[in-house]
């Protein structure tokens, strides 16, 4: 607290009591009845002195947040998306164009520690920003760890997704439930097989229980979308007439965020989109200018109810056009 000129205006004794009462409110934590009692006035009285303390200079308030938080874009874009929560990281410096700065996996890490609760069912799906939250992870309340994707490349499933589950249930102390399989298969028929392997039921079994979720963004182009990057040139050039603009956990999205391609899914070892909508927190980690579009055609799905992402990304987000409905009215995107 500080005493500016316009403060000196007031009365010496106002001044006083006046400081006395901003003490107790602001450092002390006392109510305005408490604060009221003590001085002998009424509680209006209190709120006067207070309100005034504040026009004239006497009290001066500051928020702070860590510098790498934008703490302004981030109420922005929630009320924009009418998501739950939105965490806006500063994009670095030094960054060039490249989507999903590391940082986002930190700030998504810390995050998570704040979600998930004792007893949750915490799901990861593939994704190199799901891997860089989970190797960022620091502290977990216990929990049950999930895969919801098979993935990219199951020769490299060491150093994805499943180390990813294996490291965030170490953290929390509780059950991993790894998938061992890649997320795209050559047919219908070979992923029905593998979803009825063992270890990959069990892991499916526990879909409809996770309560807090994490995802991974992808626009539809090459490095950015790791479904674009597992199809033929022919597949591709198929799901691109259908107006695809973003896939997530190999679901596929138009620019309004209605589902596309959905025999897609079929060849697919994921969560399925009806599934990923009931998860009461599914938090998706993407930033980038060059996956801004795709981050609006997801949030625009009704499958997302939290993002954490970056000024690049942001800029982008908060001039695209209004949605037709919150986030968080959780909106079928199978649906017309």
């Amino acid at each position: 607290m500080s005493a500016g000129r316009s403060a000196m205006r007031m009365g010496p004794a106002e001044l006083v009591q006046a400081a006395a009462m901003a003490r107790r409110f602001y450092l002390e934590g006392k109510s305005k009845i408490q604060i009221a009692e003590e001085f002998g006035v009424s509680r209006f009285k209190v709120a006067r002195v207070l309100e005034t303390a504040l026009e004239r200079d006497l009290v001066r308030i500051e928020i702070r947040v860590p510098a790498e938080l934008d703490a302004e874009r981030s109420d922005a874009l929630r009320a924009r998306y009418g998501l739950r929560h939105a965490v806006v990281v500063e994009s670095p410096a030094d960054a060039d164009d490249s989507p999903d700065p590391e940082n986002l996996g930190e700030v998504a890490a810390d995050l998570l520690g704040e979600l998930v609760t004792e007893g949750d069912v915490l799901g990861l799906a593939w994704g190199r920003s799901t891997i860089h939250t989970a190797t960022a992870l620091h502290t977990l309340p216990p929990c049950t760890v999930v895969q919801l994707t098979g993935v990219y490349d199951a020769g490299t499933a060491e150093r994805g997704s499943v180390e990813a589950v294996r490291r965030a249930a170490q953290v929390s102390g509780g059950e991993a439930h790894p998938i061992y399989a890649p997320m795209l298969l050559p047919d219908p028929a070979t992923a029905a097989a593998l979803r009825g392997q063992t270890g990959i039921a069990r892991a499916f079994d526990y879909f409809d229980k996770v309560t807090v979720a994490a995802v991974s963004i992808g626009s539809w182009e090459p490095g950015i979308s790791t479904v674009h990057d597992m199809l033929s040139d022919k597949e591709r050039e198929h799901y691109a007439s259908l107006g695809v603009a973003a896939e997530m956990s190999a679901h596929l999205f138009d620019a309004q965020g209605r589902r596309v391609g959905r025999d897609l899914g079929e060849r697919c070892i994921t969560v399925e989109a009806d599934r990923l909508r009931r998860i009461p927190e599914v938090v998706a980690i993407a930033g980038g200018q060059r996956k801004a579009a795709a981050i609006d055609a997801v949030l625009r799905s009704g499958l997302v109810t939290s993002l954490v992402t970056d000024t690049a990304a942001a800029d982008h987000l908060l001039t695209a056009e209004p949605l037709p409905l919150p986030a968080l009215d959780r909106a079928d995107p199978d649906g017309s």
